[in-house]
């Protein structure tokens, strides 16, 4: 076998990692990944205890939503304002980047 061949391979494979890291930490991570705003239903809200918390901080807030009724089901971390003032079966628009949580507007 040619050793061009080895390095045709070689070339490939690198190519193929370079493109799968940009693909996971902007479709995974949301680095750099562009605002996106859909319409949801918040399914389910939790708060979570987390040990050696620094005072202030001894839970976090998560909702479950889904976009439409048969879409894919989502979560985000979001704050405890948020937590309080939305609750499971509510629908609005979530505006989010990535896996980041950014607003809730609420449909009324």
């Amino acid at each position: 076998m040619p050793v061009s061949m080895f390095f045709a391979i070689a070339l490939l494979a690198l190519i193929a990692g370079w493109v799968f890291v940009r693909f996971y930490r902007k479709h995974m991570q949301g680095e750099n990944a562009p605002e996106q705003s859909v319409n949801v239903t918040i399914l389910d809200k939790q708060a979570i205890q987390v040990p050696d918390a620094e005072p202030g901080e001894e839970e976090e807030y998560w909702i479950y939503v889904q976009r439409g009724p048969v879409g894919p089901k989502r979560e985000f971390q979001i704050g405890v304002h948020y937590y309080h003032a939305l609750n499971p079966g509510d629908k609005g628009k979530l505006t989010y980047q990535g896996d980041k949580f950014l607003h809730f507007a609420l449909k009324r």
